[in-house]
């Protein structure tokens, strides 16, 4: 199939069916464009646009075998709406094998960007206006950055009855509160009023079967719960870990970290979390945890400066938390 090359997101313009775009958002430095690629099915019935975006951070890889695993099962003639699928958003990222876009900047640092602003905050910007801005509904995903790994986890404001629907709807093994901030493309998707949720799809440039296989199962039961596609049965599974908030702890100290816990494992406070020796061997320093919690990620680069993560902790959430529960609706189908 041939790609439509465009300057901006028009859904009323396509017809029913598969669609592959190149959207031309800037230039490089000879005057040609930079594409941006997406993949867009339009339902025969009217119905949301669902806007699905991976690599954002350009290491980050884990979601574009999910849109192409998901894109491959829709069926136009079938579907209520229209899902866009936006498997590349940082292309320049992606060629160098880095996090950041082509100037150094984290696009996820500094959504909806500016109009007149430098390379980064431009294309930002045109992407929020030109593509984001149509979509009723935003899930973008991620992986963890190098030296880094997560668990399936969500970040989503749980306190929003349609954020929360959608983290509940992706079965993860952990939901963290976190009400989108200034700069993130989910911050700047739900200042526009469209509900968005952050999917963490494990480790950094990699593709791993198991958690694409899970996230995309999760897209489609979004997708059923807004009418747009049939619903399937899945297989049980545990019910999330949902967390109250989360946070990092660092190295105090440099030298050679290794992490004990693993992935989604509950830590006690007082456990030992990790040791850190130096080049001869010797102990620098044992860390432990702060808190009770459970594992979200953690570091596996030993080589740690002064100031190096070590752990991602999440703090569970309580009774009294005004959190919207899953309805009996989410559950296993």
């Amino acid at each position: 199939m041939t790609a439509t090359i465009v300057d901006m997101l028009d859904v009323a313009s396509l017809e029913t069916g598969m669609h592959r775009l190149l959207v031309a958002l800037v230039h490089n430095g000879l005057g040609r464009p930079l594409y941006l690629p997406a993949l867009v099915a339009k339902g025969r019935r009217e119905g949301p646009t669902v806007g699905i975006t991976a690599a954002v951070h350009g290491n980050e890889l884990n979601g574009i075998p999910v849109i192409h695993r998901l894109m491959r099962q829709l069926e136009p003639s079938k579907l209520r709406g229209t899902v866009v699928a936006m498997p590349a958003v940082n292309t320049s990222g992606i060629h160098r094998f880095e996090r950041e876009f082509q100037d150094g900047t984290d696009l996820n640092h500094i959504m909806p960007g500016r109009a007149d602003g430098n390379a980064a905050q431009v294309y930002a910007y045109r992407f929020i206006d030109r593509i984001v801005s149509k979509f009723d509904v935003l899930l973008d995903l991620h992986t963890a950055s190098f030296g880094r790994v997560n668990s399936l986890y969500i970040r989503a404001d749980m306190t929003d009855p349609k954020a929360a629907a959608m983290a509940y709807r992706q079965r993860p093994q952990i939901i963290v509160h976190n009400p989108p901030s200034d700069g993130t493309l989910r911050g700047a998707a739900t200042e526009m009023g469209i509900p968005a949720i952050t999917i963490e799809i494990g480790d950094p440039q990699r593709f791993q079967a198991r958690l694409i296989k899970r996230t995309c199962i999760g897209l489609r039961a979004v997708l059923a719960d807004l009418g747009m596609v049939s619903r399937r049965p899945v297989a049980p599974s545990a019910p999330p870990v949902v967390c109250a908030r989360s946070y990092w702890l660092y190295t105090d100290h440099g030298g050679l970290l290794d992490v004990r816990p693993e992935l989604t494992a509950s830590v006690t406070k007082g456990d030992v979390i990790a040791e850190l020796h130096d080049i001869f061997g010797d102990l620098q320093a044992t860390y432990h945890a702060d808190n009770d919690g459970v594992v979200i990620g953690h570091s596996v680069n030993p080589v740690a400066c002064t100031g190096a993560r070590i752990l991602h902790l999440g703090i569970r959430a309580t009774g009294t938390s005004n959190f919207v529960m899953p309805s009996p609706a989410v559950v296993p189908e």
